[in-house]
């Protein structure tokens, strides 16, 4: 069971990221900005992308380490970093 809501389906590793990340969009989305799931290297890296306001902003490296990555491993201990990509 996923422990959460006990609905007995088991997510994947990577259903549980953009899950998470699906969570933030709101937060970067009422900024102007935006986060997108790229892709997860075998190491469990998360590679995403930052769109519009957060794409050039000079805080977006604090948000993506800070914020992103930070309640990614809160939320999923095995995720190793997160890292933005072009």
């Amino acid at each position: 069971m996923c422990e959460g809501c006990g609905c007995g389906s088991e997510k994947s590793f990577e259903e549980e990221v953009a899950e998470v990340i699906q969570s933030i969009r709101p937060m970067l989305q009422n900024d102007g900005g935006d986060i997108e799931l790229v892709n997860i290297d075998e190491d469990k890296t998360v590679n995403v992308r930052l769109q519009g306001a957060c794409k050039g902003c000079p805080g977006a490296a604090m948000t993506l380490k800070m914020g992103v990555e930070r309640l990614l491993k809160e939320r999923i201990p095995e995720v190793k970093e997160v890292v933005a990509v072009q």
